[in-house]
């Protein structure tokens, strides 16, 4: 699933040596790894669609120390000049909005108007963080006392590393990229093997927005170079969005050094639908926030509880909902549903649903691998499964794909007791017309967001965390600058 970093320290030495160039402090020079490129394949055509030199251990130190150079000038530019420069590089990126759409859905088979739409939503979002910046970055001025002058400040961090996954890769690069920019700290930005390029679109970007040159750059390197990086005396802080494998191993790392990280590392999110639910607003709601980008999202909705009462017409509906995707070339406007990423995506996806059937699950459409009808793709159908309980791996692990278990319930506490039992807690979603419900249930959820009658979104003004393995920390809203800064106190006796 998701994965990006399942290993830090991984034995991966290459043979074939390449030349490549790379930008270091402003200046082009030739470098060479002795690795073998990154090759990226097109999950729809299954032919390669980017390599990308693969950039060895001393360049990509020599990137933290260029890095560190820069951000020692970057942190005394005014915030006004800060934001200034963020919102040219945000003009960059839109104008660059179809390139990097199309390189998206290249690399991960997203549908490309929905790659489009990622674009759009990761300056949208980019936006609200740099309208929430002056309040989040303000220092505190304490009520002066006798003799006494006092303020709290917040001073960057320094280098920051951002780890990005393929599965929404701009706007999951943008919760850290922006905040650790408009907090003074220079980024080094490191995307999943499955999505490299983004990583560079980025740096273009703040290149062409006339920032300092390198204080956005990108990172093309193996695991045992990250781990290298992340123990540079340079790193202030790191960002990792990933498999739990892949965050046990960057805490592990930023821990022996004593910096910080926040980990987001997935979820298996539940929701209920109450007995007096909105049926087919539930319905509708429920089934995207299951199916689209192809079930792979952290916050996509993987199990739903239906109160008895309206179990049956739930799984109707949905049914009839779910049979309508299109599978397709993610080129075209009709198709609605892309092909998995990951080509270890479909045995995996293949053998919850078989171990769902053997322990008595229905499945209801979908079930199995696929190609389109030009014999195009990997593709999982999108998968309904009724009569699911909590004996399967269905109900129970990151799925990270198309397929939705379904379970009847008798009761609130019954749904509440169901959506507790997972080792994830990023979201939680209730489906009532009665707030009252809703206030009631949602302190015994355990996660980090609780929706009433929505799912799948994030709003840049709330912060975004979660609780058990889903991970650490907090990203978005005022509170998700808090990593990049660190709080310095001024206490001053103003005469003797």
């Amino acid at each position: 699933h998701k994965m990006m970093l399942t290993r830090l320290i991984a034995a991966r030495s290459r043979s074939l040596r390449r030349s490549h160039t790379v930008l270091s402090g402003g200046t082009l020079r030739r470098t060479f790894s002795s690795k073998s490129p990154l090759v990226v394949d097109n999950p729809y055509t299954l032919k390669t669609y980017c390599e990308v030199p693969q950039m060895n251990d001393k360049t990509v130190l020599g990137y933290v120390d260029a890095s560190a150079s820069v951000q020692a000038s970057w942190k005394n530019v005014p915030l006004a000049e800060r934001l200034d420069m963020v919102e040219k590089a945000l003009d960059q990126l839109l104008a660059s909005k179809e390139k990097i759409a199309k390189d998206v859905s290249g690399m991960m088979g997203k549908p490309l108007n929905q790659a489009m739409g990622e674009v759009d939503g990761a300056i949208d979002r980019a936006r609200v963080l740099c309208s929430l910046a002056p309040e989040a970055l303000a220092d505190d001025l304490l009520p002066e006392k006798e003799n006494f002058f006092r303020k709290i400040a917040r001073e960057p961090v320094g280098v920051v590393l951002v780890l990005a996954p393929w599965n929404y890769p701009l706007l999951t690069a943008i919760n850290a990229l922006i905040p650790a920019i408009l907090s003074g700290n220079s980024v080094l930005l490191k995307h999943s093997e499955r999505s490299p390029l983004c990583a560079d679109h980025f740096a273009s970007a703040f290149e062409k927005a006339g920032g300092p040159s390198g204080l956005v750059r990108a990172l093309h390197t193996g695991h045992d170079e990250i781990a290298s990086v992340i123990k540079h005396p340079k790193i202030g802080f790191v960002s990792f969005t990933g498999s739990v494998p892949g965050g046990s191993a960057v805490y592990q790392s930023v821990a022996s050094r004593f910096i910080d990280t926040t980990l987001e590392l997935g979820g298996k999110d539940g929701a209920y639908v109450a007995p007096d639910a909105n049926l087919d607003a539930a319905v509708e709601t429920l089934v995207d926030g299951g199916f689209y980008n192809a079930g792979q999202s952290c916050c996509g909705i993987e199990r739903v509880y239906v109160h008895d009462s309206l179990y049956d017409d739930f799984i109707t509906k949905a049914t009839d909902i779910v049979n309508g995707y299109v599978l397709g070339d993610p080129s075209s406007n009709t198709t609605t549903l892309g092909p998995m990423a990951q080509p270890s995506s479909i045995e995996f996806l293949s053998s919850q649903v078989n171990d769902a059937k053997e322990k008595g699950a229905l499945v209801l459409t979908g079930g199995q691998s696929a190609t389109d009808d030009k014999g195009m793709g990997r593709f999982f159908r999108p998968t309904l499964l009724a009569d699911c309980n909590h004996s399967m791996d269905v109900m129970k692990e990151e799925s990270f794909g198309p397929v939705l278990g379904v379970m009847p319930v008798k009761s609130d506490d019954e749904a509440v007791k169901l959506m507790n039992d997972a080792h994830y807690g990023l979201t939680g979603v209730l489906f009532t017309e009665n707030k009252e419900r809703a206030d009631m249930l949602a302190p015994q959820i355990e996660a980090g967001t609780v929706f009433m009658n929505r799912c799948d979104f994030l709003d840049p003004e709330l912060p975004w965390t979660g609780v058990k393995d889903t991970g650490k920390g907090v990203s978005l809203s005022k509170h998700g600058f808090r990593a990049f800064s660190r709080l310095k106190s001024y206490h001053f006796k103003l005469t003797t």
